[in-house]
């Protein structure tokens, strides 16, 4: 249900052919949550640590323009675990370096801890990138240099920083990843899962609000990357950081409470587990081969905020339709469900 869907934007008709009914379900309250021009909320007040509201990124070249989002539209609350997914091409590596501060948001608003991105000058984001954002990337050579020992990469951004007692830091942040034995190894001398958990702890140094992981599970195996995970979540529990993880595979929503999907440059659905994760702690089996999750989520379609919203392949496949074509919907307001009717026209 990720890919080939069509967006409906209230267009109806009159005659009905093949029924389908769907539930359309809201992450936020859309109305109460719209941003004024110039507001932003004190980092202090605001439950949010992540705002995106109707977010554009154009790339231009003297003959291509092309739009890697088209509205996007994402709230996450401080102290969230949250997964994107999407195909390539869907926009989330896009929308991955615009919260990192490593590109500029064409239009719409982008709130991130209280400060409006889209104001930001290049001291501000040189700024925000050192103390604010901590990044693991799937490439481990973006991550590590490989002439220095772990304990030494770790010290790597408290130095550049200024930051005192980083070795002492660095030690305990290798501690908490389980890397008290290799502190000093060098790259070669790691494993791939290995340097993916010294590559947390780097992310972690310089004591970020935002954890922003780009395929961190991409290069390794099906245990190392659960064990990457349960890095995560138990760095989310304890330390109360937000984590954004971004990845194509949707096994990742067994194992996080909220994953949003992006297609096409916007916010297509949410998967919210009906269980949180907490509660099943110990029920966790391997990523692959555990037995099938999918009774303990559900996933909702989201209305963006210009009353838009894309329907999965599979219901468009049901329905015998495609893109372009004119679809009727109706509101049952008794079951409060949204049915939609193929039109003969």
């Amino acid at each position: 249900m990720l890919s080939d869907d069509i967006a409906l934007d209230g267009t109806v008709d009159t005659d009905a052919g093949t029924q389908m009914q769907m539930t359309v379900g809201k992450s936020v309250d859309l109305s109460e949550n719209n941003l004024s021009d110039d507001e932003t909320v004190p980092s202090e007040n605001d439950k949010y640590m992540i705002r995106c509201e109707n977010l554009v990124k154009i790339y231009k070249t003297s003959d291509v323009e092309v739009v890697a989002l088209q509205g996007l539209d994402l709230d996450v609350e401080k102290g969230e675990l949250v997964g994107i997914v999407g195909n390539s091409g869907s926009g989330k590596s896009t929308l991955l370096n615009m919260l990192g501060g490593l590109d500029k948001p064409s239009a719409g608003k982008l709130i991130v801890d209280g400060k409006n991105l889209l104001k930001f000058s290049d001291k501000d984001y040189m700024e925000y990138k050192r103390n604010t954002v901590g990044f693991v990337w799937q490439n481990n050579a973006r991550n590590l240099i490989p002439y220095l020992t772990a304990v030494q990469n770790v010290e790597m951004p408290m130095l550049l920083k200024g930051s005192k007692k980083r070795r002492e830091r660095a030690l305990e942040l290798l501690d908490k990843v389980g890397l008290s034995h290799r502190v000093n190894s060098k790259l070669d001398q790691l494993s791939g899962g290995e340097q993916q958990r010294v590559a947390i702890a780097i992310a972690l140094a310089n004591n970020p609000k935002i954890i922003l992981a780009d395929e961190p599970t991409g290069a390794v195996d099906t245990k190392t990357s659960e064990m990457i995970l349960n890095i995560f979540k138990n760095l989310n529990a304890t330390e109360g950081i937000t984590i954004v993880i971004v990845t194509h595979d949707l096994k990742l929503a067994n194992h996080i409470d909220r994953v949003v999907a992006i297609r096409d440059g916007r916010t297509s659905s949410e998967i919210i587990r009906k269980r949180s994760m907490a509660e099943e702690l110990g029920e966790l089996g391997d990523i692959v081969n555990s037995q099938d999750n999918s009774d303990l989520s559900e996933e909702l379609i989201v209305l963006d905020r210009s009353g838009r919203l894309q329907i999965p392949k599979d219901y468009i496949k049901s329905l015998g339709i495609k893109g372009g074509d004119k679809v009727k919907v109706e509101l049952d307001e008794k079951t409060g469900k949204i049915e939609i009717f193929k039109s003969s026209i």
